[in-house]
């Protein structure tokens, strides 16, 4: 695997790794055989989700797929949302060897678009929808998201140093072979020797999308999200 593909296959892999997290604390029940009510059951909560319809047009899932992914949600999360907290108690525990805070806190960031504090239903069907049956482009410009820690439109070297970072503190003892202090920003130099384009010390989304589509391994590393759900 060649260093400029590195980083997108490790984001990759990351995020379906935090859909299997889901699933194992019970978030998503897909494949419940049991009867699934016709409507969203409407609780006491501190936020409930818009109709069954609108999230229908709005993501790639079914009517019976968003029924079962509310079940999972409501009884693990009762307020209706998810804050930063319980993203963090997820990834420690699905990597108890490593310090997963800061990677759970910008993936957080990119779940929660609105910027509001917590994740509602609707924004984590929403990130779902693209994560595991968007096209190229939806996906891609969700990962850029990721990496734009700012939300500027553009992905400096220091925003990539500390995503970087996170992802190897998040490994911990796993992370081979035993990493140097500059490792991670010679990762990053690799990578905006090839991103950057125009050599203007940033990446832009539209050159993080050609430089993305002109590697075979980071095309390849898409399809690791196929038959998650």
């Amino acid at each position: 695997m060649n260093l400029e593909g590195l980083e997108m296959i490790v984001v990759l892999f990351i995020i379906v790794a935090f859909v299997k997290a889901l699933e194992q604390l019970g978030l998503l029940e897909v494949g419940n055989g049991d009867k699934i009510e016709d409507e969203l059951e409407m609780t006491m909560v501190c936020h409930r989700p818009e109709g069954l319809e609108q999230l229908e047009a709005q993501t790639n899932f079914s009517k019976r797929e968003l029924q079962v992914l509310y079940r999972g949600f409501k009884n693990e999360c009762p307020s209706g949302v998810v804050n930063e907290e319980t993203f963090k108690q997820i990834y420690s525990q699905f990597f108890p060897h490593g310090d997963a805070s800061m990677y759970a806190h910008y993936l957080f960031n990119a779940f929660d678009t609105t910027q509001t504090g917590s994740v509602k239903f609707e924004d984590f069907v929403t990130a779902l929808s693209i994560l595991l049956r968007g096209t190229v482009h939806e996906k891609l410009r969700w990962t850029f998201n990721l990496y734009d820690i700012n939300k500027d439109g553009y992905i400096n070297k220091e925003e990539m140093i500390d995503i970087v970072k996170a992802i190897y503190d998040m490994m911990g003892k796993y992370t081979y072979p035993v990493l140097k202090d500059d490792t991670p920003r010679q990762h990053v130099d690799v990578f905006f020797q090839k991103m950057d384009k125009n050599k203007d010390g940033v990446v832009t989304l539209d050159e993080f999308l050609e430089s993305c589509q002109e590697d075979d391994n980071i095309m390849r590393s898409l399809q690791l999200f196929e038959n998650v759900m």
